[in-house]
C-alpha cells in the first residue's frame, strides 16, 4: 500500500498534489491532548479566533478558489462562491451558537437558581465530502470549534490539496494545531477514524451508502454523537404556470448546477402532462447551449466535469441502464472528450420505466415524468426513500399549500431551484437524507450537549412528610 496520496485536475489530468497518509492513532491522540484547554478559554476567545480565520480566507481568496476550482473541476466562478460561504459561516455560526445554545436562567424555588449551559463533546471527527472540499467540512469544523471540540477532518481522497489547505487557514489563525487535525487518506484511514474509541463523534457530509454504514457502525455506541448529512433523489415539479421559459431556467439551475454533483440536485422532473411538450422543447434548447469546459476558459462554463473518469463511467451505465428498462433519451449523456470526465447532460423520460432504482445519480443526469393529476405528481415526488430537497413551480398558492404539507423533505421550494440553500437556516433532510440532525445554522446542535444545573449558594434542605417522630 502507498504512503502518499496523490491528486490529479479532473479537467486536465494534471498533477496537483502529493501528501503521505496520515497517521489515524496520532491525529486523535494530538486532538485528545489539546481540546480540554481549548474548550477552558471563553467563548469570546474562541470566536475571535474564528474571525482570524475568515480574515485569512479572505485574505488568500483567489489563490484558494483557484485550488478549488482545479482539484475538483467546477468553474472558477462557482469557486469563488465556495470560499465566499467559507467565510461567511463564521458570523454566522457565531449567532447560531447564541441562539441556539446560550446560557441561561431559569426560575427555580427555594431562593436556588436554575442553569442552562452547554458543554462540547471533545474530539470530533469531520468526514468531507469532494463536491464542496472547503465549504460543507467547514461546516461542521467551524461550528465544532466554537463549542470548545477539538476536530480531526479528514477530506475526501478525491480533494486533499483543499482539504489541507484550509487546515493550513485555520492555523495560521493562530487556532491551536492541536485542536485541528489534518488525516489525510483513503477509506482505509475514514473506516479507522470513524471507528477510533477515542473520538467522540461524527460529523459526516457523504453518500447514503456510507452514512448507513455509518449508522449502523454507531448502533452501539449511544455515548458518541454522530450526525449524518447525506444526499437525496430530489423532485422538481413544473404544474400551472405560463412562464415556462423560467421554468425550464430552474429546472437547469436545479438539476445541472455543479455538474448535478450537489446533493440538493434535481434528480426527477415531473411534469404536468399538458405542459409536458412546450417545456421539454425549451429545456432542451437551453441545455444545448450549457458551456461544459475547464475551469479557467473564457467565457467561463455554467458546468464543469465530474470529479474522475470513474464517476462519469458510473453515469454513463446509469443512463444506458435507465435506457435498458424502457426510458426514451431526450438528449443523450455524451462524453465530448475522450479520457476526462467531461460530461454533456442528459435528459431522459422515465415514465414507462416500472421498478426505477431509487438512486441519487450524482451527476449532470435528469430523469422526466408525466403526471396527470397534482395529487399524481405528490405522490411521485415523494416516490424515494431519501427526503432532502423538493421544489414546485407553479403559480397557484393553494397548490404549493398541498406540496408543501405533503411533500416528505427537510427543504420545500416554491418557484425556486432545489439547490442554493442557505447557511443561515437549518439544512438536513428525512428518510435516506440524514438522521434528524440537520446543519448549516443547527449544526450548533450537534457540537455541545445541554447541561442543566439546579444551584444555591448554601446547603438548605427538610423532610416534611413521611418522618416517625424523633
Amino acid at each position: 500500500m502507498s504512503s502518499e496520496l496523490h491528486s490529479h485536475e479532473p479537467a486536465t489530468g494534471a498533477h496537483l498534489w502529493t501528501g503521505d497518509v496520515g497517521d489515524v492513532d496520532a491525529e486523535v491522540a494530538a486532538a485528545r491532548s489539546g481540546w480540554a484547554t481549548w474548550a477552558a478559554r471563553p467563548f469570546t476567545v474562541r470566536a475571535e479566533a474564528l474571525r482570524r480565520f475568515a480574515n485569512i480566507v479572505r485574505a488568500r481568496h483567489e489563490p484558494f478558489a483557484d485550488l478549488i476550482a482545479r482539484e475538483t473541476g467546477k468553474p472558477l466562478w462557482e469557486a469563488r462562491t465556495e470560499v465566499d460561504s467559507v467565510v461567511a459561516k463564521v458570523d454566522i455560526s457565531i449567532a447560531a451558537y447564541g441562539e441556539r445554545t446560550a446560557q441561561r436562567r431559569l426560575d427555580s424555588p427555594m431562593g436556588s437558581r436554575m442553569a442552562l449551559r452547554h458543554k462540547p463533546h471533545g474530539v470530533l471527527a469531520v468526514l468531507g465530502p469532494y463536491n464542496f472540499p472547503a465549504h460543507l467540512p467547514n461546516g461542521h469544523i467551524v461550528p465544532a470549534l466554537l463549542a470548545g471540540n477539538a476536530v480531526v477532518f479528514k477530506p475526501s481522497e478525491k480533494t486533499p490539496a483543499v482539504g489541507a489547505y484550509l487546515v493550513d487557514c485555520f492555523h495560521a489563525a493562530g487556532i491551536p494545531a492541536e485542536c485541528v487535525r489534518l488525516l489525510t487518506g483513503g477509506p482505509a484511514e475514514g473506516r479507522a477514524l470513524s471507528s477510533h474509541p477515542d473520538i467522540d463523534g461524527l460529523l459526516f457530509t457523504g453518500s447514503a451508502r456510507t452514512g448507513l454504514a455509518l449508522n449502523r457502525a454507531f448502533a452501539d455506541h449511544p455515548e458518541k454523537i454522530l450526525a449524518l448529512e447525506m444526499g437525496g433523489n430530489n423532485p422538481i415539479i413544473v404544474w400551472d404556470t405560463p412562464d415556462l421559459h423560467t421554468a425550464a431556467t430552474l429546472v437547469v439551475q436545479s438539476a445541472f448546477t455543479s455538474a448535478g454533483q450537489r446533493c440538493t440536485a434535481a434528480r426527477r422532473l415531473i411534469v404536468e402532462d399538458r405542459l409536458y411538450d412546450p417545456l421539454i422543447e425549451l429545456l432542451n434548447k437551453l441545455v444545448g447551449r450549457l458551456i461544459v469546459g475547464e475551469p479557467h476558459a473564457d467565457p467561463q462554463p455554467f458546468m464543469g466535469p465530474v470529479i474522475d473518469t470513474e464517476a462519469a463511467d458510473q453515469l454513463s451505465e446509469a443512463f444506458l441502464g435507465l435506457l435498458l428498462r424502457g426510458g426514451r433519451a431526450i438528449r443523450h449523456l455524451e462524453r465530448p472528450v475522450e479520457g476526462r470526465p467531461f460530461l454533456l447532460p442528459g435528459l431522459i423520460d422515465v415514465t414507462a420505466v416500472r421498478d426505477r432504482p431509487d438512486t441519487e445519480l450524482f451527476g449532470p443526469v435528469l430523469q422526466v415524468i408525466r403526471a396527470d393529476d397534482f395529487d399524481a405528481a405528490i405522490a411521485e415526488a415523494n416516490n424515494t426513500r431519501y427526503g432532502l430537497s423538493a421544489s414546485l413551480i407553479c403559480q397557484t398558492p393553494k397548490l404549493y399549500d398541498r406540496f408543501w404539507a405533503n411533500a416528505r423533505a427537510g427543504i420545500v421550494n416554491w418557484n425556486r431551484p432545489t439547490n442554493g440553500a442557505s447557511s443561515g437556516a437549518p439544512f438536513g433532510g428525512v428518510g435516506w437524507s440524514g438522521n434528524h440532525r440537520p446543519s448549516a445554522y443547527y449544526a450548533a446542535d450537534y457540537c455541545a450537549y445541554p447541561v442543566v444545573s439546579n444551584e444555591a449558594e448554601s446547603a438548605r434542605a427538610n423532610i416534611g412528610i413521611g418522618l416517625r417522630d424523633a
